[in-house]
Formats: structure tokens, sequence, C-alpha cells
């Protein structure tokens, strides 16, 4: 699944296309290196989100297509 339409999936961005703009402007980032939206997502990916001077980082634990609204926070674990 690509970084950007997980990212939205997991309600962690609210639309797809701001996270889209947040992989391009570098806020996004896997194993300390900036990725790009087009990123393919694996099971124990560890993600580093920046929103302004707050840094979240969170473990994936799944890449599932559809997910409600109760299981989408099961999607990943966070870490910091």
């Amino acid at each position: 699944m690509r970084l950007d339409k997980w990212l939205k999936v997991s309600r962690l961005i609210k639309r797809r296309t701001v996270a889209n703009e947040a992989c391009d402007n570098g806020r996004i980032s896997v194993g300390g290196r900036p990725v790009k939206a087009s990123y393919e997502v694996k099971t124990g990916d560890v993600l580093e989100l920046k929103f302004g001077e707050k840094i979240i980082q969170v473990e994936i634990l799944s890449t599932a297509e559809i997910v409600g609204k109760d299981g989408a926070d099961a999607m990943y674990r966070q870490l910091s």
C-alpha cells in the first residue's frame, strides 16, 4: 500500500492530498530518511511524522485497504 493512502486509512492524516504534501515537504521519514508518497509501506516499518515542533513515531502493524473508524488505531502502535 502507498504511504499516502496508508496515512489516510489509518487516520493519522485526514486527507490523502494532505498526506501527499507532507511527504513532498520531507515531513515523513522511514528509517531516518525522507520518503515519497509512493513509498510502499510494510508491516514493521517505523514512520516518523513531523507536525510542526511535534514528532510522532509509529510502527506499522497492518496495511489493510479498508478499515472502519474503530479499527484505524489498530493499524499502528505509537512509539513516542
